[in-house]
Formats: structure tokens, sequence, C-alpha cells
């Protein structure tokens, strides 16, 4: 097992010291003790290939959608293997991913729309401008 600074740690997760200090306020990371320096004070906190796994694990969740509070339950359902509640926290962001595609896609609907009848008409102002007035 290799052990790491937390700058280690942030670089090997792609992240910034800062967000692993905040995953570690959140209670998603673990914060080490400090390493013993035999009475000099200050020792550094060392972290394993465990914590890389982890820290991993939230950055990819979290491009999944997965919001911090989700992935919070996720980390504890991996300690417990209960695939029935992981299976379920997916399939709701399943859903909520398919509602936010549909409201983007309604979204770019519109915007062509306008952009089709601003290109197409010369007088008076673009309907892109005037669309959100109200």
């Amino acid at each position: 097992m290799k052990s790491t600074t937390i700058a280690g740690l942030a670089r090997e997760g792609g992240v910034g010291v800062e967000t692993v200090r905040y995953y570690q306020r959140r209670g998603l990371l673990d914060t080490p003790e400090r390493a013993n320096t035999y009475g000099l004070g200050g020792g550094v906190r060392r972290y394993g290939d465990e914590d890389v796994r982890k820290l991993r694990f939230i950055r990819s969740a979290q491009a999944a959608g997965f919001t911090l509070e989700e992935i919070s339950e996720l980390i504890t359902l991996d300690a417990t293997d209960d695939r029935a509640r992981a299976l379920e926290i997916a399939n709701e962001r399943i859903t909520a991913l398919d509602a936010k595609i549909a409201e983007l896609e309604a979204a770019r609907t519109s915007l062509k729309r306008l952009a089709h009848h601003c290109s197409h008409t010369h007088e008076g102002p673009c309907p892109i401008l005037t669309a959100f007035e109200h």
C-alpha cells in the first residue's frame, strides 16, 4: 500500500486540496491522524490506496449526476453490500436525468425555433431578444 500526502491524494483524484478537505468535512472521506513525529509536533497526514479509490468514486459518482448526499449513502452501502438500495438510488438518478434531458431538449427546440425565426425575419426586433423580455 502506498502512502501520500493530501496534495498527492488530490492530484491522483483530479481535484484540489480544498476539495479533499470539503469532502472530509462532509464525511465522505476520512481524515487520517497525523503521523507521529517523535515529539516534534505537526506531523503530516498520510493517505493510502483506499482513500484514492474513494475519492475517484466520489468524482465519478458526481459526474454521473449523484448528489453528495446520495454519494454518502452509496459509500455506506458499499460497506454493507446493499445492492437493492444502490439500485434504487441509481434508478432515482436515472429518472431525474431523464427529466433533465427532456427539459433541455424542450429548451433546445424552443431556441432552435427562435433562431430560425430570427434568421428568416428582417423586420422588427429579433425574436430571440423579445422572447426573454417577459
